[in-house]
């Protein structure tokens, strides 16, 4: 079992930028695929990142190419996510998952653990 907690959404002006955090407890952290996903207001769950178990591989979705960077630091069993040049269009709750197989998918169904969320707001 693994338990995930997400932290460091809040509001923040277009063009800004936060970073979110995802603590992991439970089993070897570096065996779990990370992946970020997103539902926006009136929208279905959408895939932001992901990351490999050992870092080495990460994929990212079309709308947050070149603007948002996925990380983890096994040591500290937490993933990140660094959101920058925000839009407004980027307003979301941001869930944080875990895979068991350790392979950065980019669909949800391949996750088997979830966070709570942590909502982000960008005002225009």
């Amino acid at each position: 079992q693994v338990q995930l907690v997400e932290s460091g959404g809040g509001l923040v002006q277009a063009g800004g930028s936060v970073r979110l955090s995802c603590a992991a407890s439970g089993r070897t952290f570096s065996n779990y695929g990370m992946g970020w996903f997103r539902r926006a207001p009136g929208k279905g769950r959408a895939f932001v990142a992901a990351i490999s178990g050992s870092g080495g591989s990460t994929t990212y979705g079309d709308s947050v190419k070149g603007r948002f960077t996925i990380s983890r630091d096994n040591a500290k069993n937490t993933v990140y996510l660094q959101l920058n040049s925000l839009k407004p269009e980027d307003t979301a709750v941001y869930y944080c998952a875990a895979t068991s197989s350790g392979i950065a998918y980019n669909a949800a169904v391949w996750y088997n653990y979830w966070g709570q969320g942590t909502q982000v707001t960008v005002s225009s």
